[in-house]
């Protein structure tokens, strides 16, 4: 969590690190309870790739998501098979796979993708029931690269207009045209009944890793408050309050990512699994904290953030000496400075790098709704009536109370290595 922080605060955007870091992390307890089910030697497999991947540094796409079609429907429902990416066909040297997935980010700059399902799969989605790695070159493999807001810029002379002058994102569509994938790097093939386990260890990893975000909202939170101070506002008490309510909840994102890793637990495997509920706060924070962050520095900004002529205009023989004069702010700072700034702003909440602290906050590991969901089924709600009823002296049963007590203990065990009897 703390060096995902720590890459946002450098890069002021995704750097697309965390989807492959959590999918190996996922993957490692599935495997190995998959082995233990199915006497299948699929953990062994995966720790050989694992510290192939160490060893040589390697940078790891993970794909999960599917172009889905038709929602309604279940992978071996659809129309088309390869709406879901799905075993071809089988030979004695591995399997090949045909299909897509969408939203892919970071996958031209990795090395190697790791293909997963998407959803809970039953009996009839075996085919679809398939995880392996693949190298980013494997044949077969086509990538459709996304748009962008405000893309061309990058392509445009000078650094000005691009906002962010050194880190960009991007994120393709992957289509698989009969790749091959053989034997030594499937980690599932047919497990259907894992499928789910897989996803939902996936995600509980991915939605903490959203503390990401937290490190971003610091460099948007440094940007605002340096257009205040570039405009000779950085000490009116709304700029203050605002640039307080911005750090309130950056923190409140970092806080919940932290807690989630420090509330951990271990699976069969040894390895390590954050605490499910606190990811998915954390998760949720983030598909509404950035939004509220960029607004508030957009009000910081000002409107000339959108409104300011292009980095050509500026470098112009005539216009350039006619914008210095009339966009400086403090004449102690260099209008450059000021615009530049602006850029920053412009592009990390409208630009190339709102696709990564905005919409892709939203979406990513999951929309809104999904983390309702888990936080709904995690809630203990009956254990939570239970302690309002025994401070209001409301009578429960002797089964009850061993019940709260046994809650209670296995709560404080957990989560303190003690135990407390209310």
């Amino acid at each position: 969590n703390k060096s995902a922080a720590a890459a946002g605060q450098l890069t002021g955007t995704c750097f697309q690190r965390c989807v492959g870091m959590d999918a190996l992390n996922a993957l490692y307890s599935v495997t190995y309870e998959m082995d233990e089910q199915h006497d299948t030697a699929y953990h062994e497999r995966f720790k050989t790739f694992l510290t192939e991947m160490q060893a040589h540094n390697f940078v790891i796409g993970g794909a999960m998501t599917d172009v889905k079609g038709d929602r309604s429907l279940a992978p071996h429902q659809q129309t088309d098979p390869d709406l879901y990416v799905h075993i071809s066909r089988r030979t004695p040297d591995g399997v090949y796979i045909r299909g897509a997935k969408a939203h892919q980010t970071g996958c031209i700059n990795s090395h190697w993708l790791v293909v997963m399902p998407t959803l809970r799969l039953s009996a009839a989605d075996a085919a679809f029931a398939i995880v392996g790695a693949i190298p980013v070159t494997a044949e077969g493999i086509t990538y459709v690269y996304g748009r962008q807001s405000c893309d061309t810029r990058s392509l445009e002379a000078g650094s000005l207009d691009v906002g962010n002058a050194q880190y960009g994102g991007q994120e393709a569509m992957v289509i698989f045209d009969d790749v091959f994938i053989p034997n030594d790097l499937i980690f599932m093939e047919g497990e259907t009944e894992f499928a789910a386990m897989l996803v939902e260890r996936f995600t509980c990893y991915h939605r903490r890793s959203y503390v990401c975000k937290s490190g971003v909202g610091d460099v948007l939170i440094g940007a605002a408050a340096t257009a205040a101070e570039y405009n000779g506002v950085a000490n009116a008490s709304h700029i203050r309050d605002k640039l307080v309510e911005m750090t309130h909840l950056n923190e409140t994102i970092y806080a919940t990512g932290i807690a989630a890793s420090h509330q951990s637990h271990a699976t069969k495997s040894g390895a390590y699994i954050c605490d499910d509920m606190l990811a998915n706060v954390c998760k949720h924070h983030v598909t509404r904290f950035p939004y509220e962050i960029s607004r508030l520095a957009q009000d910081i900004a000002g409107g000339l953030m959108v409104t300011m002529p292009s980095e050509a205009d500026y470098r112009h023989a005539e216009l350039g000496p006619l914008l210095e004069k009339y966009l400086q702010g403090r004449a102690d700072v260099p209008t450059e400075h000021r615009l530049r700034i602006l850029r920053l702003i412009e592009n990390m909440t409208l630009g190339r790098n709102a696709v990564g602290y905005l919409t892709e906050s939203m979406h990513g590991a999951g929309s809104p709704q999904a983390q309702r969901i888990q936080i709904y089924r995690q809630m203990q709600l009956e254990f939570k009536q239970q302690l309002a009823q025994r401070l209001a002296g409301v009578d429960l049963s002797e089964t009850v109370r061993e019940g709260l007590n046994e809650l209670v203990e296995g709560y404080f065990a957990r989560v303190f290595d003690t135990a407390v009897t209310p």
